[in-house]
């Protein structure tokens, strides 16, 4: 489960990165501060 999580979290950072290079600044600032709680180093929402 946590490489699940770590996984997720890995992806949520890269989109948050996407969206920022695309201009779209709140929406990645969003992603990268979720990806970060859902990791295994953050608050785990789901534990």
């Amino acid at each position: 489960m946590e490489f699940i999580l770590w996984i997720l979290a890995v992806v949520l950072v890269i989109a948050g990165i996407v969206a920022i290079v695309r201009k779209q600044l709140l929406w990645g600032v969003v992603l990268i501060v979720v990806g970060l709680l859902v990791g295994p180093g953050g608050v785990s929402i789901l534990s």
